[in-house]
């Protein structure tokens, strides 16, 4: 028992050092400075285009849907 703290007690320092250095790394680096700003981005983008062409591409399937459907019925 006492052999596997020796080993389990390093192991676990090291891990909570490098949770805390990724932690200061975060902070210090401006990973928190500002986070509405995602969630606001997504509410605002002005996706028009990439809209019209799912539309299209939505219209397809439809028909293509529509085709099989026939060639199924007609057998």
């Amino acid at each position: 028992m006492f052999e596997s703290l020796l080993l389990l007690l390093p192991i676990s320092i090291l891990f909570v050092l490098l949770i805390g250095v990724v932690l200061w790394w975060a902070i210090f680096s401006g990973q928190f400075e500002d986070l509405d700003a995602a969630g606001k981005s997504i509410l605002q983008d002005d996706d028009s285009a990439d809209s019209s062409q799912d539309a299209q591409k939505s219209e397809h399937s439809a028909q293509t849907h529509e085709a099989k459907k026939e060639k199924v019925t007609k057998r």
